[in-house]
């Protein structure tokens, strides 16, 4: 069940539909509208009217949950909200549907006429799956199963990405730097987009007055154009607020970048920035304590951390990860220093266990990582050696590991493969 009630326009919900909720967006200026998706996948909208922003095919608004028909029987995979406003739906099916203010063309219907209803965007994406969707103030974005990004509405600062400032009014395919690369994330920002694509490498393309394209810069961008500041780095997702941005990357660190007037790019101080900039605790202390660490650790030190649970270097490891935020330690220490951090709450170094790990698993070990992951309840690493286990099946059930695991475990693991069709003739 998704927690609404901190809402008060859910207040007025029966207790069984507020339990039925599954998905929801709350917007709106004052969080007075709201779209929902519920377990058994209908489509309710409730709240203001807006730029006629619920779809329900008139202007009036409604504080009791209203059903749009239009998508009845469609699972919705993922939605999104731009402040013009205008809403984007995706479903299972990759169909694109849109409603809301339309002045700029930003429902890619290729007119300017109001949306009252979800409408199906098909213009130049008929044959395309759609996956994933993201809304500008009036600009829209879509992200297709083959990683293509495409862009339409309001064109002014160049966040379509089409190499001028002419507005949208249908999809176009956001090409360039874009071309040969396979997209698996987007973002909008107020009148700014961002791309992640399977590498792990970012690019924006827009308005960029407070940095929030993270180039280094605060000139515009017409095409899309690569983060620099990321080099190195391989950014797992990928937010956007007003005029700011957050990227997290698959090592669990934090860069922030763009407008920091309110303080919320958490660097401490209120002062844009241009480029990302990696978040810290306390940057001040890390270094500190980083160099005091290089410098006065040594093995005569042993015996004072060593306690029977855990190994030296599994101790050492946590020790330096407290003063550094950094680990070095071989896959196979990892498991003991996963089962110290879940013990202590520290989620950002569960995260690079995790990483470690990944990196190490083969067919001999897999059982044992996935018997580690579940025992300590690390879900991203638990699919990751499942989706191992099942592609290495044969091998896997082969190695004394597998046979090794406790009886629960093995008719779970059973269960979960037999369901994937791993039996099937």
């Amino acid at each position: 069940m998704v927690d609404v009630t901190k809402w008060p326009m859910f207040s007025l919900m029966r207790v069984q539909d507020l339990a039925s909720v599954r998905k929801a967006c709350v917007f709106g200026a004052s969080a007075n509208e709201a779209i929902y998706i519920t377990n058994d996948d209908e489509v309710y909208v409730i709240g203001l009217n807006c730029g006629n922003c619920l779809g329900t095919g008139e202007s009036s608004s409604t504080i009791v949950p209203k059903k749009l028909d239009f998508l009845s029987g469609k699972k919705v995979v993922d939605f999104s909200y731009g402040s013009g406003p205008h809403v984007l739906l995706a479903t299972e099916d990759g169909e694109l549907f849109a409603w809301g203010h339309n002045g700029y063309s930003q429902l890619g219907n290729g007119t300017t006429n109001q949306g009252i209803s979800p409408v199906l965007v098909s213009a130049n994406i008929i044959n395309k799956k759609v996956t994933k969707v993201a809304c500008g103030s009036h600009h829209s974005m879509a992200l297709t199963d083959s990683g293509e990004v495409y862009a339409w509405g309001y064109n002014n600062c160049g966040q379509v990405g089409s190499g001028s400032t002419a507005n949208q009014p249908t999809p176009r395919r956001v090409s360039c730097c874009l071309q040969n690369k396979s997209a698996v994330s987007i973002v909008c920002g107020q009148t700014s987009s961002l791309a992640v694509v399977d590498n792990g490498e970012v690019y924006g393309w827009g308005y960029n007055g407070n940095g929030q394209l993270g180039l280094g810069n605060n000139g515009n961008q017409l095409t899309p154009c690569r983060l620099i500041g990321l080099q190195g780095s391989c950014v797992s997702q990928i937010v956007s607020g007003y005029a700011h941005s957050l990227a997290l990357t698959d090592e669990g660190l934090l860069y922030t970048w763009g407008s920091n007037t309110y303080g919320q790019l958490g660097t401490g101080n209120k002062s844009n920035q241009l480029s990302p900039v990696q978040i810290m605790t306390d940057k001040e202390r890390c270094e500190h304590f980083r160099s005091m660490f290089q410098s006065h650790w040594n093995e005569d030190l042993k015996e004072v951390i060593e306690i029977d649970q855990f190994s030296y270097p599994v101790y050492r490891s946590f020790l330096e990860f407290l003063y550094t935020d950094t680990v070095e330690l071989p896959p196979e220490e990892a498991i003991g220093l996963l089962d110290l951090a879940t013990s202590y709450c520290e989620n950002g170094l569960k995260r690079l266990c995790q990483h470690i790990i990944k990196r190490g698993i083969t067919v001999e070990n897999a059982f044992s990582l996935l018997s580690a992951a579940v025992r300590y309840d690390a879900e991203d690493l638990e699919a990751f050696c499942f989706k191992f286990c099942v592609n290495h099946l044969t091998e896997v059930t082969q190695t004394e590991a597998f046979w090794q695991i406790d009886g629960g475990l093995l008719k779970d693991f059973i269960c979960r493969v037999s369901r994937c069709g791993a039996f099937k003739n």
